[in-house]
């Protein structure tokens, strides 16, 4: 089990950036992989990025968000990061990160173990 706290959102112009970060407890954070999803008001939970421990690391993005979004992560911080540009009004919501334990699908939200309480992000226009 790995707690996870998320940080960093908050109201933001079109166009503009935001970081989130997600602190997470234990000293297992670096076995983990991570990823970010988001809630938008009467939708879905929808994947957002996501990096794993095998496979080389490998970073995976939603189709909308890539080229504007960067995921990282530094394991002696125990953090991972969602660094936000151009951000658009479609991608105001909740978002959450989540730590998954095994190899499974990176973009499946119903195979990470642990979830944060999430971080609101709201983009005016």
């Amino acid at each position: 089990q790995v707690r996870l706290v998320e940080s960093g959102g908050g109201l933001v112009q079109a166009g503009g950036s935001l970081r989130l970060s997600c602190a997470a407890s234990g000293r297992t954070f670096s076995s983990y992989a991570m990823g970010w999803f988001r809630q938008a008001p009467g939708k879905e939970r929808e994947f957002v990025a996501a990096t794993n421990t095998w496979s080389g690391g490998s970073i995976y993005y939603a189709d909308s968000v890539k080229g504007r979004f960067t995921i990282s992560r530094d394991n002696a911080k125990n953090t991972v990061y969602l660094q936000m540009n151009s951000l658009t009004p479609e991608d105001t919501g909740v978002y959450y990160c989540a730590a998954m334990k095994s190899i499974a699908t990176m973009w499946d939200a119903s195979a990470y173990d642990n979830w944060g309480q999430g971080t609101q992000v709201t983009v005016s226009s």
